[in-house]
């Protein structure tokens, strides 16, 4: 109709086949790479040459169909409040990682509940979410698909998420401020509810690792984002624990917001506090002082995600976990 644009149609098997003067069960062989077929190399020519000018891309459902098993990994970020820099490369290197496992990432926005309006339409091998109810994955696996794991949940990955590699962090934060003299600790986190998930396990392996070192546990501080409100908590934390003299703070966020506050008191780090936080920011350097930082190694982690997620899906017993996160202390001027 005039002055309407009329959306291209997606290219079919059944276009690709007719441009290619072939079957689409021969398209179906050659997309696929059906070792069980002898395809002349001049067929196989035409038909790659047809679907690169239409570019032909089958839907997932038919990568599943053809195949008899869906390739499909469908990773839900974190919420919000907990993304960083260091999620955003482990994500970078999950997509690679699996691209060479023959598994395509998917990527879908944190929900509460993974909704199976989402996962039942990608028809994933498996599902990768931030965290995850037994009652929603006995579903997923329910419905066909073959790995379900969490970020920090209760499966393999989750529990070394939260365990030896957050332990890692612990040891290296306690660690830099006791050297430093410190032995009154505190741990502070910004966020509307500061025992949300990630900030709730990183408390409660912060107070293990202090408890081992015969120190006192780390009170907690929840830290507005804004310089004004953020000394307002600082203060009457201060007043509340008057020896505290090192924080453990949750993420760069989190110790920004600690040096925001401290300037508008007129404080200074490390003089009246030191602060050392986890997930290295280019933020973090560029903070006055600079902040020392906790930095993980992204590739520790997105190699043993793939690892167990491919495991699951081939049915494979899950790989052992790595010893550590990879972590390495970031020395700079806070402490």
């Amino acid at each position: 109709m005039d002055g309407q644009e009329i959306s291209p149609r997606r290219a079919t098997s059944a276009d690709v086949a007719r441009l290619a003067g072939v079957s689409r069960t021969t398209v179906s062989f050659v997309l696929n790479d059906t070792p069980t077929q002898s395809i002349s190399a001049e067929t196989r020519r035409r038909v790659l040459a047809a679907a690169r000018e239409l570019s032909y891309a089958p839907s997932a459902e038919a990568r599943a169909l053809s195949r008899g098993r869906s390739t499909s990994v469908l990773v839900y970020l974190p919420p919000a409040r907990s993304l960083t820099e260091e999620i955003g490369r482990i994500v970078e290197r999950l997509s690679m990682l699996f691209d060479e496992a023959g598994l395509s990432m998917v990527i879908h926005a944190w929900t509460r509940r993974p909704a199976a309006q989402v996962w039942s339409s990608v028809t994933p091998a498996a599902v990768l979410a931030w965290d995850l109810t037994d009652e929603d994955a006995q579903l997923m696996r329910g419905n066909g698909v073959r790995g379900v794991a969490s970020w920090t949940g209760t499966d393999a990955i989750g529990r070394w998420v939260t365990g030896a590699r957050e332990q890692d962090s612990a040891r290296l934060q306690v660690g830099r401020l006791v050297a430093a003299g410190h032995h009154r600790l505190g741990y502070a986190v910004t966020g509307a509810d500061h025992m949300h998930g990630a900030s709730q396990w990183r408390c409660e392996v912060l107070r293990r690792e202090c408890e081992q070192r015969g120190l006192p546990a780390p009170g907690v501080i929840r830290l507005p984002a804004d310089p004004s409100r953020a000394a307002q908590a600082l203060e009457q934390w201060r007043a509340s624990a008057p020896g505290v003299t090192g924080i453990c703070a949750h993420d760069s966020t989190a110790a920004l917001a600690v040096l925001a506050g401290m300037r508008r008191l007129g404080w200074r780090a490390p003089e009246d506090l030191a602060v050392v936080g986890v997930s290295d920011s280019a933020a973090a350097a560029l903070a006055d002082p600079p902040l020392t930082m906790v930095a993980l190694d992204p590739e520790v982690t997105a190699r043993y995600i793939v690892d167990v997620v491919t495991a699951l899906v081939a049915g494979s017993p899950t790989p052992p976990a790595p010893s550590s996160g990879g972590a390495i202390l970031v020395d700079r001027d806070s402490v």
